[in-house]
């Protein structure tokens, strides 16, 4: 990453009004060491480099490789999201934090190719454009410095979760996809320099780094592709006293998201030393934080059966890889295996969640998980583009072999996640400002037959059995915890819940 004492944040007022500042620990001191917290885990679950040049694979390239590639603007057209650009709904004037460990040193670059390539909007910050006047900016907030992208050492004892490069494939893919959505809106990459030092540092700094944000109103949507079983953590205490910054977000306006992981009930412990029992799965079903959090609106995935090269409208694919589509004849979309979603261990169902849409699958005495969905299979995942070292240390492997530079079709609720916080970017431009906790919100339009059919795609097909040896669910018409509500008819949706919002 680009180490630098000096850093350009994006200030809240005006949006896109740039200012200078100097990267120091001026943020919250986290928790004193204790190995209490998991590694912090990127919530990419699969990719597959499609080719190595700067120019996007075609469909039948993907299809070689058993998947469907979605692009920015077919992914639109399934969800909707047209209609409010033509509008001039496009997030303008919101910024979107997006939190990750290390970051990536050619984020810029490669948000540029990205752009270029698929005839994008450009941003003030990104590589070999000039800024003017009301353009969305791009920067970088490094807090406690920025190592560069690469591998840890092949003898390394720790768990691998300082690997870098692994992490900088999570940042193209959280940058690139929200910027895509929300082609407006500024977007905040905000790095950490550890994803664990052995479960001590990596949880409590990316919260404290969230609450700097907030502090400094910094942004109004913050996105988390990143989870850990609840159970994972040392105890419920050593969860609950992370949750300063999602507390200080709805104090302050700010929306939260979090991807509901990626390996659907089915989730590992702690993995403080590599070995044959490091990260084992828990013998029964789990969830993950920070999307089971009450504060966070957790988003789940699906596979996206719709047509790749659709740009207009949604139209349904069945006869296109994978194969999870083709045996659903007619279902624009099935609840993703790995969906992340279940009933929280920690945390109680909140009050937003007593009234559900007809026909759903209950929820007791604990809080369900997830609240919403969107595309995130892999097999019907979205194009991406990444740099990499060309002397094979990113750490990175296709198949037997270093990933290199080029684009990647990648898949898990990495993808849904950032991509529904450009959809509450664009929301809280409707809004003249930002949201705050959205949950509430989108379960009463829940609640409402009309609205509910009207503004959701109800996910009916498929379940999050990840682990036949542990419980999964399955979806269900309403909410369920696969696809909690759905997926988003975006125009008939947003305004909806910006209303929903200002009605309390």
């Amino acid at each position: 990453m680009k180490s630098r004492t000096g850093v350009r944040l994006l200030s809240m007022a005006g949006g896109a009004a740039l200012l200078a500042a100097t990267c120091v620990a001026a943020f919250p001191t986290p928790p004193a060491p204790r190995a209490e917290y998991p590694a912090v885990v990127p919530a990419v679950s699969n990719f597959v480099q499609v080719n190595s040049s700067a120019t996007p694979p075609t469909q039948a390239q993907c299809a070689s490789v058993g998947r469907r590639c979605f692009t920015p603007q077919s992914t639109r057209a399934a969800y909707n999201v047209n209609p409010l650009y033509a509008d001039g709904h496009d997030g303008t004037g919101i910024t979107i934090a997006i939190v990750d460990s290390y970051g990536s040193d050619t984020m810029a670059h490669d948000l540029h190719v990205y752009n270029q390539a698929f005839n994008l909007r450009p941003m003030c910050g990104e590589e070999a454009v000039t800024c003017t006047p009301g353009m969305p900016t791009f920067s970088q907030l490094h807090l406690q410095g920025s190592p560069a992208t690469k591998a840890p050492p092949p003898k390394s004892k720790g768990t691998g979760q300082e690997n870098k490069s692994a992490w900088a494939l999570e940042v193209a893919l959280d940058v690139e996809t929200a910027h895509s959505m929300a082609p407006g809106a500024n977007i905040l990459l905000v790095t950490t320099p550890t994803a664990e030092t052995l479960g001590v540092q990596g949880f409590p700094l990316m919260m404290a780094a969230e609450q700097y944000v907030v502090d400094h109103h910094l942004a109004q949507v913050i996105s988390q592709s990143f989870a850990s079983a609840e159970d994972a953590f040392g105890s419920a205490k050593s969860l609950q006293n992370l949750r300063h910054a999602f507390i200080a977000a709805a104090q302050n306006g700010v929306t939260v998201l979090g991807s509901s992981g990626d390996g659907g009930t089915a989730n590992g412990g702690k993995s403080p030393v590599r070995g044959p029992n490091a990260g084992q799965p828990f013998p029964f079903p789990t969830v993950e934080w920070p999307a089971s959090d009450p504060l966070v609106t957790g988003v789940g995935g699906t596979y996206l059966c719709t047509d790749p090269t659709a740009t207009a409208t949604r139209v349904v694919d069945s006869a296109s890889p994978p194969a999870k589509c083709q045996a659903n004849p007619g279902v624009a979309e099935v609840g993703w295996t790995f969906s992340g979603g279940g009933f929280s261990h920690i945390f109680a169902r909140p009050d937003y969640q007593v009234t559900l849409p007809s026909g759903s699958t209950p929820i007791g005495a604990m809080r369900g998980v997830p609240d919403i969905a969107l595309q995130a299979s892999a097999g019907t995942g979205a194009l991406v583009y990444l740099t990499l070292p060309p002397d094979g240390l990113s750490g990175l492997r296709c198949g037997d072999v270093p990933c290199s530079t080029g684009w990647y079709d990648i898949g898990g609720t990495s993808l849904s996640c950032p991509q529904w916080a450009g959809l509450v970017a664009i929301a809280a431009q409707m809004n003249g400002g930002g949201l705050g906790p959205i949950n509430p919100a989108l379960y009463k339009i829940g609640a409402d037959s009309a609205a509910y059919a009207n503004d959701f795609y109800d996910v009916t097909t498929g379940n999050n059995t990840a682990d036949p040896t542990i419980a999964g669910y399955p979806a269900t018409t309403g909410w369920d915890p696969v696809t909690g509500l759905g997926t988003p008819n975006a125009a008939k949706l947003l305004p909806d819940l910006v209303a929903a919002v200002r009605a309390g």
